[in-house]
């Protein structure tokens, strides 16, 4: 997979939004891409930009709400194939050690 996305989408409410989060990140499950959630938002990746637009814009309209806040930030490395772990394992390569807390 070449192209990496991180998506957010979020109702615009004051209430809990982890039910319309929910239903954002089930609508992934209708298309060729890998995903995983975090606290901030969602990481895919894809064969193609296409393919990330289309994950991303059912992700978008999966939310039921007045008002739907998305950002998606895409990074396409078109000289070579790298996925997302590969990214992570490069940068625990640098700094010696896993790129989480020394607490987890």
């Amino acid at each position: 997979m070449t192209v990496i996305g991180l998506l957010s989408v979020a109702p615009v409410t004051e209430e809990s939004m982890s039910g319309e989060i929910a239903k954002a990140v089930d609508a992934l499950e209708a298309y060729d891409v890998e995903y995983e959630t975090n606290p901030m938002g969602t990481v895919i990746e894809a064969e193609s930009t296409d393919e990330l637009f289309s994950a991303a814009q059912a992700a978008h309209d999966a939310v039921d709400h007045d008002r739907v806040s998305t950002v998606l930030k895409i990074d396409d490395k078109r000289t070579q194939d790298t996925t997302a772990a590969e990214k992570v394992e490069s940068v625990e390569e640098h700094l010696g050690r896993s790129a989480t807390s020394a607490d987890e």
